[in-house]
């Protein structure tokens, strides 16, 4: 017949097992946004989503909400499976086909900018969870118009920047690209394809060569800000063209040591599906979810930690009652 501290000593094991393998089944989030040059929707949550500074992120607060901007890193589709190109359609690249953030879509000459030079950068893409998959950055063509909505076509045919697995550093996922030679406004446009899933990021960051063109008549629009711990609550800081400030992360992931490489002009797209230009494509897929995740939602890991709790209360009664019955012998 086992002694209480052998029936205690069962159920404590049973339960850390248990509790564990719960745990284990966590799911990984996967979110992220490039900071450097910063996106739109990052831009925009580093204003204040609660009350944005710049005309762009008022208007794209107002067609999307706030909680898109509390969300700025999760601008992604959980199927796209390297089909970018065929299932996001014209007009919504900026939004990846999620009316969650639709705001981003708006076409307009005014929004938050980061200055660009042609030659090489250094990107920063802040991954909030480190996992495997390629990058791929497009830069608009000569003759880009903001004022319209972004179009497939309006892009480069071929990425001017390809890397796969960059290492990380701070948090920031790291890597250079050689930036073609370009002219006033412009936009950066990301693909983050994973390659442990189907998964796929998206963002949209607005450049300017030179003299910005864009905004009121004789006056520039803002520089945009990358995001720090908090939204900002006062006006704007630009964060010098090249350093982006850490965004915030709800879970800190470790650096990924994977080895990065970088394509030139002309380099083949990894993320981005098929090349630029025909007709325009036609939506055939799920637009972006809420959460980002491997699997499970976002309360899982709780629910794996209060399964633990109820397990070791378990294991206490289980004690006590052994005590119980030792007394009465």
């Amino acid at each position: 017949m086992s002694s209480p501290r052998t029936a205690l000593a069962t159920a404590v094991t049973a339960s850390a097992v248990l509790a564990l393998a719960g745990l284990g089944a966590a799911p990984a989030f996967a979110h992220g946004s490039m900071t450097d040059p910063v996106s739109r929707v990052a831009a925009c949550y580093a204003e204040g989503p609660e009350s944005p500074k710049s005309a762009a992120c008022k208007a794209a607060v107002a067609a999307s909400g706030t909680q898109a901007f509390y969300d700025w890193n999760g601008v992604n589709i959980a199927d796209a499976g390297g089909r970018s190109r065929q299932i996001i359609p014209d007009g919504k690249l900026c939004s990846a086909g999620n009316d969650k953030y639709r705001g981003l879509d708006l076409a307009r000459a005014d929004w938050p900018s980061s200055p660009m030079t042609a030659g090489e950068h250094t990107f920063r893409y802040k991954g909030t969870a480190p996992h495997k998959g390629s990058f791929a950055l497009y830069v608009t063509k000569d003759g880009y118009d903001p004022a319209k909505p972004l179009k497939w076509s309006d892009l480069e045919d071929k990425p001017f920047a390809t890397v796969t697995d960059p290492a990380m550093s701070n948090g920031d996922y790291v890597f250079k690209g050689t930036v073609p030679k370009k002219s006033g406004r412009h936009l950066i446009y990301s693909v983050w394809q994973r390659s442990d899933s189907p998964e796929a990021f998206y963002t949209c960051s607005d450049v300017v060569f030179g003299k910005d063109t864009g905004g009121t008549p004789g006056t520039p629009a803002p520089t945009a800000s990358a995001p720090t711990d908090a939204p900002s609550t006062g006006g704007h800081s630009g964060h010098g063209g090249h350093t982006a400030t850490p965004a915030p992360t709800k879970t800190q992931a470790q650096p990924q040591t994977g080895t990065g490489t970088t394509g030139g002009t002309g380099g083949t797209a990894t993320a981005g599906g098929s090349t630029a230009g025909g007709s325009a494509p036609v939506a055939a897929g799920a637009p972006g979810t809420e959460l980002a995740e491997t699997g499970g939602d976002a309360t899982t890991p709780y629910l794996a930690l209060g399964g633990a709790a109820v397990l070791a209360t378990g294991a206490a009664v289980v004690f006590a009652s052994a005590r119980r019955r030792a007394a009465r012998r």
